[in-house]
């Protein structure tokens, strides 16, 4: 029998595509006032990857994301997807949002989202919302599986993936109870 451990905190990260940059800025404000310091913010990137927004969203969309300071329980993640599902119907014009708000969390081995959809390869986690793990570390770098979004399978990605990494890999080393 495996012997049962307490579960170590992971990273939030939060990934935001929009058309207006001042969408974004609004919902980190109203993030960090939630949870806490941002300590990585990506370059804004084109996300020309998919079509699947531009009927509610328009074309010609940007994403960008966040990690925060604070680190949380992986368990955590049903109500930040709960409380970003709120901040975008908040930020929204004539019922089509403004902003699309991806939360999920990093920790040594893997990346993790959280979902209102249901899948084959997604857990149930609570209130609606499943989780995939959506990237795993093996070796130096990030590994895409089978049901990787391709904008989460580039170049750019990664690299902003293995920065936020780097970033908790030292947090756990210098607060050695994480």
């Amino acid at each position: 029998m495996g012997k049962i451990t307490r579960v170590k905190p992971v990273k939030l990260i939060t990934g935001f595509i929009f058309k207006d940059e001042k969408y974004f800025n609004q919902s980190e404000i109203i993030l960090s006032r939630k949870f806490g310091k941002v300590d990585f913010k990506s370059l804004i990137l084109p996300f020309n990857y998919t079509d699947y927004y531009a009927k509610e969203m328009g074309s010609g969309l940007s994403r960008a994301f966040i990690s925060f300071k604070d680190l949380i329980s992986p368990r955590a993640l049903a109500a930040v997807k709960v409380l970003t599902n709120r901040v975008e119907e908040k930020i929204s014009l004539k019922g089509k949002r403004l902003v699309n708000i991806d939360p999920g969390y990093l920790d040594a081995a893997r990346l993790v989202l959280a979902s209102t959809k249901d899948y084959a390869h997604r857990l149930y986690l609570d209130r609606g919302i499943f989780a995939e793990t959506t990237l795993i570390f093996k070796g130096h770098s990030f590994k895409d599986l089978e049901w990787t979004y391709p904008d989460y399978k580039s170049k750019e990605y990664l690299e902003i993936f293995s920065a936020i990494r780097e970033i908790f890999l030292r947090q756990c080393q210098s607060a050695p109870h994480i």
